[in-house]
């Protein structure tokens, strides 16, 4: 018993924390440039917090700034340099239009396919509306 707590211990001194997310929480966008690309880390958490498909979070990101890029495992990777807070900006703009309730404003809400196109539902009050596709 004695060596299971021991190596239970060892194991977690070498995990790498991972930074939760609260109720609701957007998480600031964490990476770095390689050259002419910026990696933003910690984009599967930001997903994650925002309950929502990481593809579909990158197809906004990626129209709204104007670039390609893709999602490679935990990362999203842009193929030119953008700022950090520029990136925020538009995760904000993201939860505007497809996580927050445009009636109760609660991001207790998800993203459904519907007759006529995607439609946010929230979870808290009820309300159901259409919002556009991402380009």
């Amino acid at each position: 018993m004695e060596d299971y707590e021991k190596l239970l211990d060892s194991a977690y001194e070498t995990i790498k924390p991972v930074e939760a997310c609260n109720r609701f929480e957007i998480l600031k966008p964490e990476g770095h440039f390689e050259g002419t690309k910026t990696i933003v880390s910690n984009f599967s958490q930001i997903a994650g917090c925002l309950r929502r498909d990481p593809a579909h979070l990158a197809k906004f990101l990626l129209g709204e700034l104007a670039t390609s890029g893709k999602v490679a495992g935990e990362r999203l990777i842009f193929i030119r340099k953008i700022n950090s807070a520029r990136i925020g900006e538009k995760i904000a703009e993201y939860v505007k239009r497809y996580v927050e309730c445009p009636n109760c404003k609660k991001p207790d809400t998800e993203l459904i396919d519907g007759d006529g196109g995607k439609f946010i539902r929230c979870l808290a009050c009820g309300t159901r509306k259409q919002v556009s596709d991402i380009k």
